[in-house]
């Protein structure tokens, strides 16, 4: 190798420890505001392609809705998370992005455009990568369905009947918070190559297609993904699909208000991911505090676990932990609590409140398999174990809290918290260690979208008793 001359060797020592120095300091986030009056008119006019740590993307709140989609493909860091947001209109009204007849900026080049108004990973331009630490929030989302199509890179495209609001095909830490998602075929669509999602404070209603059971308000895979706060409505009308559906590992529901749906809760296998299903978060899956409700028509069974794909070698074979939930049921006929797909399918069932307004006769537990570990529940009168044939074992009988009416404060209302005088006030008993360390019922849902800290856990259901 050729020696550098003596000349030149500091001048290019002191070049390194100019370069040195500088790699120290992050690059300053950009800030980039779209809406009238703003720097930037459309949402195309946002460099995607070239987002940084730190930087941010507002939205602003127009009388017109945004009729623009994109895919977001870049890596934030924990301290600087890259985030997409929403400011609300005067009256709290947040920015429309209707997927019909949207455009794409064209220095953007993504694969899987009919699957998503909104998208995260995947893509050609900006190279692909795995994208991390993303914050979406204070946006409405809707109209990824057919009949609606959009300009993309084919030209006119119609949207496939899987198509989502937001569509996440890969990233990792990714945070979808008090969005309004609705009026597409899935509204939440998550892939198994993401991991440490969380969905909060959302309004999420509306979707699916016509006839068809395999499109849901949110249907979802990951390693790692927590439901807290949301407000699940009916899918469109006359749509059969879930209401949330989901194949994660490391499942966390809590605190949500889930009212319709064929089933309120399909919690199935991994779909021939080893990745997940090899996982022991898989084995154990965390539902509570929250409100189910039942409406007539569909199928009767309000919590699906284990398994649909016919490969009973990976369905769940673990632990649905389901504990301080109120349970209500408007449905005219039968209700049946939970489906278990394989014997090798337990709940261990604390502290609920399960009401069915038919009454106690035409409420089941169980369909044909399973174990059920009854400890604290309330139930109404005359419940059944099963309305067919059942294979299974139902344990702790004589600790359910049976009666006619659990007193609730108003229940015309959906005023599900408790009145004073609630055989169901102070009526819970202590849970188990290893629930109480890891996921304790800290708070309770406030309709709608919101929390608050719960002060007592004795009280059965996902309310305490009215101050």
């Amino acid at each position: 190798m050729t020696d550098i001359p003596a000349t030149t060797r500091k001048p290019i020592a002191a070049v390194a420890i100019c370069l040195s120095l500088l790699s120290a300091f992050p690059v300053l986030a950009e800030r980039y505001e779209v809406g009238p009056g703003k720097p930037l008119a459309a949402i195309g006019d946002v460099p995607w392609e070239s987002l940084n740590p730190g930087d941010e993307v507002v939205i602003h709140w127009r009388e017109e809705p945004y009729r623009e989609k994109w895919v977001i493909c870049a890596r934030g860091t924990a301290e600087r998370p890259i985030q997409v947001r929403g400011a609300p209109g005067p009256s709290g009204q947040l920015p429309v992005i209707d997927g019909r007849d949207a455009t794409t900026r064209p220095a953007l080049n993504f694969w899987g455009e009919e699957r998503g108004v909104i998208k995260i990973g995947g893509a050609n331009r900006p190279a692909d990568a795995m994208p991390a630490h993303l914050v979406l929030e204070n946006l409405e989302v809707r109209s990824g369905r057919p009949p609606f199509g959009f300009e993309g890179r084919r030209g006119r495209t119609a949207y496939a009947n899987n198509a989502a609001s937001i569509f996440v095909e890969k990233g990792e830490a990714i945070t979808i918070r008090r969005c309004i998602i609705h009026d597409s075929g899935n509204g939440l669509f998550v892939s198994p190559q993401s991991r440490n999602i969380v969905v909060e404070h959302c309004h999420i209603h509306g979707n699916g297609i016509e006839g068809s059971l395999y499109e849901h308000n949110s249907y979802t895979q990951a390693d790692g993904i927590v439901f807290q706060a949301n407000f699940y409505g009916p899918l469109r009308r006359d749509c059969l699909g879930n209401n949330l559906k989901d194949r994660s590992a490391g499942l966390v529901v809590r605190y949500n208000w889930i009212d319709g749906g064929n089933r309120e809760l399909d919690l199935v296998d991994a779909a021939g991911v080893p990745a997940l299903s090899s996982l022991a978060a898989y084995r154990e899956t965390f539902v509570y505090g929250n409100v189910l409700i039942k409406r007539d028509g569909g199928n009767n069974q309000v919590v699906h676990y284990g398994g649909d794909s016919n490969r009973p070698d990976a369905y769940r074979k673990g632990t649905l932990h389901f504990y301080n939930n109120t349970v209500v049921s408007h449905c005219q006929h039968t209700t049946t609590l939970f489906r278990l797909s394989t014997g090798d399918e337990s709940v261990d069932c604390h502290n609920n409140i399960v009401y069915a307004t038919a009454g106690g006769r035409f409420l089941a537990l169980m369909t044909q398999h399973g174990t059920l570990n009854l400890h604290r529940n309330w139930l109404p009168k005359d419940w059944r174990t099963s309305h067919s044939t059942f294979a299974g074992a139902i344990r702790g009988e004589e600790h359910v809290l049976d009666g006619q009416t659990p007193g609730f404060t108003a229940f015309d209302a959906d005023d599900f918290r408790l009145l004073p005088g609630s055989p169901c006030v102070q009526a819970g008993a202590e849970l188990p260690q290893p629930l109480l360390e890891r996921f304790s019922v800290a708070r309770q849902y406030v309709p709608h979208q919101q929390t608050k800290p719960r002060r007592s856990v004795l009280d059965l259901g996902a309310f305490e008793q009215v101050d």
